[in-house]
């Protein structure tokens, strides 16, 4: 489980193909910290540490997580939002992030406002999942606010502290990223599917 705040970027330093698996080395300042076994989110993805070598460390992605996530658009040294796993007793900062992306969303504008950004992603709405306005959304791992919540679309506004300490500020029209749906909005979209 994670709070979807991020704690640091990660720089992709590696990338090796095995049959249908992606080995992923990252480059990290908690790179130290961790150990194998140890479950990291990247990008919104809970992948587990397989190696550490020095400031690196190597997670992998079966075939189904590429499929269903952004990690197979990963490029070398691109950079990936990281967060550790949280630790039960600690503030809860964002909201309850599982880590299991539920589907992509592309990038649809960009809007600077004033200091910070009002980002718009459109998402396929035939897997049901729905935002709620003023509901939680994790975008690439990032624990959000939903403005403009709409059937196929939502905005978030950033402010300059995560623009500048996540993957935001490399965004642009057409990127595609990862969502996880806010356990509250997964439930509306269970009781839409189950009433057909």
């Amino acid at each position: 489980m994670f709070t979807g705040i991020i704690e640091t970027l990660g720089k992709v330093e590696k990338l090796e193909k095995e049959g249908g698996n992606l080995h992923i080395t990252v480059a990290s300042d908690i790179t130290s910290e961790l150990k194998i076994d140890q479950s990291v989110s990247h990008n919104g993805v809970c992948l587990t540490v397989v190696s550490l070598d020095g400031d690196n460390y190597t997670v992998t992605a079966i075939e189904e997580t590429l499929n269903k996530t952004n990690l197979s658009d990963l490029e070398l040294g691109g950079v990936v939002n990281l967060e550790r796993a949280m630790v039960l007793g600690a503030r809860l900062d964002g909201h309850i992030v599982q880590g299991h992306v539920d589907q992509t969303a592309t990038c649809k504008s960009i809007e600077e406002k004033d200091g910070s950004w009002i980002y718009t992603f459109e998402y396929d709405p035939k897997l049901n999942n729905v935002t709620i306005e003023k509901g939680s959304i994790t975008v690439d791992g990032v624990s959000l606010t939903v403005v403009d919540s709409q059937k196929n679309s939502f905005s978030v506004a950033i402010i300059p502290y995560t623009h500048e300490h996540t993957r935001f500020h490399v965004y642009k029209v057409g990127t595609t990223v990862n969502l996880e749906f806010d356990v509250v909005g997964k439930y509306v979209s269970r009781l839409l599917e189950l009433r057909g």
